[in-house]
């Protein structure tokens, strides 16, 4: 700690020196005026350009008319003046201070399809210019998304960005998603990324109010895409570092759209949607079945087989709406959007709606001070229906997949009572469509995300921000089941309700100074401080043997349970970047934090950062050679730097916390199982990444090339005790993790004429990640898998660690006596190692042994877009790929057991094709289940035209057609291979028990732009 604070206050001191004498050197300059006119290639004025004189603060944006005008204290000198847009190229134009004081420069800008010089904002820094960074950056557009025909941000992200594996866990109207920038960071906690909307540090948690059976929102569902500019996403922590703590998982950065100068613009859009089942599973229809489960009785009874999934499933249809005014002057900027968003499921009787309102404003009150503000909020409901699952035995698809589909599930026409779908008592299940008619469970959302902000610039390249931010919101669950019904526990009627308001604040203030030093050297500096607070009060009670009607919660006997956290989190960073020559890039950081989740001792921690960035191609070798020709751009690049991680543990995890209770009319406290403790210590990413960006053949391909080696320390895990401690575990800093891979991006405009282009975009992903530390025998499991899934030293997070088969010494299946495969036994080593053994039969004797026996991460993720552009027509297509992954099918293991054999591969046994017992058999035998989930998917299809009125207000008109999840490539028997009953569970991947599959989405809209 103590070195921790002395190396601070060396930065310090040295960014304190360095920030006085770039104040000092002021100097008598003389006033000078340029002014000019940017257009685009249809000779159309460009507003919002940013025109400034590089090296130097003095700049200026074009007005409605392209116009702009600069007025500027320069020294006698050359200078260069940089014209800049939003996916446009710049372009440069150079002049000599000196006798003259008055320029005036007129430029015509085209479009940057590559993104070659897109502008970063790194959050806490100023905005910088891609080609410096020393680190990869990616980032999504509005016309990126657009197309998506995605509910939510995250879901439209997709495919979109290199080193990202982002996954759709169900196909629920509202269906959390899972975001992972170059694999996990964490095993008990989260690997979710940090997500800044507008300066704002938003909450998006996955909170499972009521049990869905694993299935769980996501919070950024909360934000209309339609109000979305760009996305930033920092995916390594040599660029997170400057954000601390909580930066272990990478950072998205979300700009909302925001006025611009000029006379109001209103764009209008509506879509209509549609959503589809895209594959149903292959079910039962022998017209037989067995008397009984008795092995050597083979006589069976005619029966009628129903296929439960056509009255499961449907046709759903949606509406998305969105309306947005903006505009401004010089010094007022205004953006104005409201939206509605209707989505019904593909399981009948679920649906979900947003209801939205996002205003955008910008004040200048002076010349130093500009004032921004921006209010969102949001309105959300939903009808959902449960599945039962990991933990509950109730739901549609769960009572799907553990009926006897000989059973009609139809109600009877006179008394309107459901019959048990499962009739063996103990196996019982819920009706399948007593769930979806008779079953009401939903969930609110009301949330207020807003920001204020300060902006000051009192000298030439001095710039002040302060920053508010607030994100607040209330969710409330409610679920009933009503009496007399087909559950196997909740016979007597079920009523929850469950509310979360979380809170969180976040002030921000963050001080940059830029100066050119002299002719070479550029300086600036970054300097600023946090402080953020959050807080989260939960609440849920529920009541079973209810009345005979009302569903509130005192219409039965009560349970309440209540939590209530509070957490902080101080942080000050300090930044300092050297631009020599315009060609090398040097950027030295560090940060520290303090968060009150911890003891006072590992209160504080250090994250510093390095990289550099070299631009080989602006060397003079390289301009006056053929490589300029080959190659325009050729940029290395390297860094290092740390970051934390705070999910791991929570907010009072290090306590040792009892429990009241009442016994006997008395209050008292019962002992915990968590042992507290106060030497915890964050957990701690370490990662060096090394780049190349390259553009060929006149800027026409680009090559975005990085590897990337993660070392994460210091793992919370918990340790199991012994029992004479009075206590079950306790957390401790145990493990490490490693992600070593590679990412690129290779972007090429194929074709550009005037009227056609074609542009094509493949990135691919490469990760390996390994665990180690793990105590005891090295395996943790997590009870999210039904305990099949562990953290296993030496192996990937989420490992699927099971039973399997007993195999002769040439690989085939060692049978029992009856001719059936069984599982291996024997003595059970390490780390999954183990002994197998035989009896003097050669049968399997001992331990029944479990080892590694799939792994749910996939190896190489891939996508491939492409978009073309023939006059007013537009089409676009992206394939989305996840290969060399394994998938859990625990829908096929309970579908084609004995018991049920609802699926079709349970017919074999019925047929005589297999000895009867051999599911049964194979239902111990997890290996059995495991099956490759690669697939290749046809993500996004879309095709529009524009027409542009030449008469009229109507500015044009956007007609589209567009669709997601059209298609499916793979070998999977599940529905999906893609989805996860453990929803966004950080260690349960890949484990697909009757999740809701990803529906097929067809989405025709209309866009009006005045």
């Amino acid at each position: 700690m103590k070195k921790s604070l002395w190396l601070w206050q060396r930065h310090w001191k040295f960014a304190s020196i360095v920030f006085m004498l770039q104040l000092v050197s002021l100097l008598a300059l003389a006033q000078v005026r340029i002014s000019g006119k940017v257009t685009g290639e249809d000779g159309e004025p460009l507003p919002s350009i940013a025109v400034q004189v590089r090296n130097t603060v003095n700049g200026a944006y074009t007005d409605i008319k392209g116009e702009y005008v600069i007025n500027a204290n320069l020294k006698d000198g050359s200078y260069i003046l940089v014209f800049t847009g939003l996916g446009l190229k710049p372009q440069e134009r150079t002049f000599q201070v000196g006798n003259t004081k008055t320029f005036t420069f007129s430029v015509q800008l085209a479009e940057d399809i590559l993104g070659l010089n897109e502008v970063i904002v790194t959050g806490t820094s100023v905005a910088t210019s891609k080609k410096q960074l020393g680190n990869a950056v990616s980032t999504v557009s509005a016309k990126d998304i657009q197309y998506s025909a995605a509910t939510g941000i995250d879901g439209a992200l997709q495919g979109k960005v290199a080193g990202a594996q982002i996954t759709q866990n169900s196909g629920n109207p509202a269906g959390g998603i899972s975001v992972r920038l170059r694999g996990p960071s964490t095993i008990v906690g989260s690997s979710d990324p940090l997500y800044i909307v507008d300066g704002v540090i938003i909450n998006n948690d996955s909170r499972q109010l009521i049990d869905l059976g694993g299935y769980a929102q996501n919070r950024l569902v909360d934000i209309n895409p339609a109000d979305i500019e760009r996305i930033e996403v920092i995916k390594g922590a040599a660029a997170a570092a400057i954000y601390g703590s909580r930066a272990n998982n990478g950072v998205v950065q979300i700009f909302t759209k925001r006025g611009k100068t000029g006379k109001p613009q209103i764009s209008f859009s509506t879509q209509f949607k549609t959503n589809s089942l895209r594959k149903k599973l292959p079910y039962n229809e022998y017209p037989f079945r067995f008397n009984n489960n008795d092995v050597n009785d083979l006589s069976q009874t005619a029966v009628t087989r129903y296929d439960y999934q056509d009255k499961i499933f449907s046709t759903g249809i949606g509406t998305d709406n969105s309306l947005s005014v903006s505009g401004g002057t010089d010094e007022t900027k205004y953006y104005v959007g409201i939206s509605s968003l209707y989505n019904e499921g593909i399981i009948e009787n679920t649906n979900f709606s947003r209801n939205g309102l996002r205003i955008n404003v910008s004040q200048k009150l002076n010349k130093i001070f500009t004032l921004s503000a921006g209010v969102n909020y949001t309105m959300s409901s939903s009808r959902e229906i449960p599945n039962g699952g990991i933990q509950e035995a109730y739901g549609a698809l769960t009572g799907f997949i553990f009926s006897n589909n000989y059973v009609n599930p139809d109600k009877d026409p006179v008394t309107g009572v459901y019959p048990s779908t499962a009739p063996i008592a103990i196996l019982r299940r819920t009706n399948p469509l007593e769930a979806i008619e008779r079953f009401d469970f939903r969930q609110k959302v009301n949330r207020f995300m807003g920001n204020v902000q300060l902006n000051a610039k009192p000298v030439d390249g001095l710039n002040i921000d302060y920053i508010i931010g607030l994100d607040n919101y209330t969710q409330t669950a409610t679920g009933y089941i009503p009496p007399k019904n087909t559950t196997p526990s909740y016979n007597g009627g079920l009523s929850r309700r469950a509310d979360a308001t979380v809170l969180q604040m976040n002030n921000d203030l963050n001080i940059s100074y830029r100066r050119k030093l002299n002719s070479w050297l550029e300086s600036t500096t970054g300097l600023g401080g946090t402080i953020q607070y959050d807080r989260a009060y939960t609440f849920g009670a529920t009541a079973q043997q209810l009345g005979s009607f009302g569903q509130t919660i005192n219409n039965g006997v009560t349970l309440a349970t209540e939590l209530r956290t509070e957490r902080s989190i101080m942080g000050a960073f300090l930044q300092q970047t050297f631009a020599i020559s315009d060609k090398l890039y040097v950027t030295g950081a560090a940060r520290v934090d303090a968060s009150s989740v911890y003891g006072k001792e590992n209160r504080w921690q250090y994250f510093p950062k390095v990289s550099g960035s070299y631009i080989l191609s602006e060397e003079d070798f390289w301009k006056n050679s053929g490589l300029a020709d080959a190659m325009p751009s050729f940029k290395l690049r390297a860094a290092w730097g740390a970051s934390g991680n705070l999910t791991a543990i929570g907010v009072y995890d290090r306590f040792t916390s009892y429990t009241p209770v009442i016994y006997d009319g008395t209050a008292g406290y019962a002992a915990p199982s968590l042992l507290g403790n106060f030497n915890v210590m964050p957990e701690r990413q370490r990662e060096i990444e090394l780049g190349a960006d390259i553009s060929f053949l006149k800027d026409r391909i680009s090559l975005e090339f990085t590897y990337y080696n993660k070392d994460v320390d210091d793992l919370i895990l918990g340790r199991t005790l012994a029992p004479s401690t009075g206590f079950l575990s306790r957390f401790i800093n145990i493990g490490t993790m490693t992600n070593k891979g590679f990412e690129f991006m290779l972007k090429g405009v194929p074709v550009q004429t005037k009227d056609l282009t074609w542009i094509s975009t493949l990135s691919y992903v490469n990760n390996k990640n390994v665990i180690n530390g793990v105590e005891g025998n090295g395996v943790l499991p997590f009870s999210g898998g039904f305990g099949q899934v562990a953290a296993v030293n030496g192996y990937p997070l989420g490992a699927f660690y099971s039973t399997f088969f007993a195999r002769n010494d040439d690989g085939s299946f060692l049978l029992d006596a009856r001719g059936l495969p069984q599982r291996e036994r024997g003595v059970q080593g390490p780390n999954g190692t183990y002994t197998a053994q035989r009896d003097a039969n050669g049968q399997p004797s001992g331990a029944i042994l479990s080892k590694v026996i799939g792994d749910p991460n996939p190896k190489h993720v891939v996508s491939w877009i492409n978009e073309f552009n023939y006059k007013k027509f537009s089409f676009r297509m992206q394939w989305d790929g996840m290969l060399g992954f394994d998938v859990f099918n625990f829908t096929r293991r309970v579908g084609d057991n004995q018991n049920y054999g609802g699926l079709q591969g349970y017919e074999a046994e019925l047929k005589g094709d297999v000895i009867k017992g051999t599911s049964g058999a194979l239902f111990s035998i997890f290996e059995n289940w495991i099956e490759k989930g690669d697939f290749v998917k046809l993500r996004e299809l879309a095709a529009s035209y524009l027409i542009t009125p030449k008469a009229g207000k109507l500015r044009d008109i956007r007609l589209t057609l567009s669709g997601r999840n059209l298609l499916s490539i793979d070998n999977y028997s599940g529905y999906d291979p893609e989805v996860n009953a453990a929803g966004q569970d950080n260690a349960v991947r890949g484990f697909d028990f009757v999740e809701v599959p990803l529906p097929r989405t067809f989405q025709l809209g209309v866009n009006v732009n005045f």
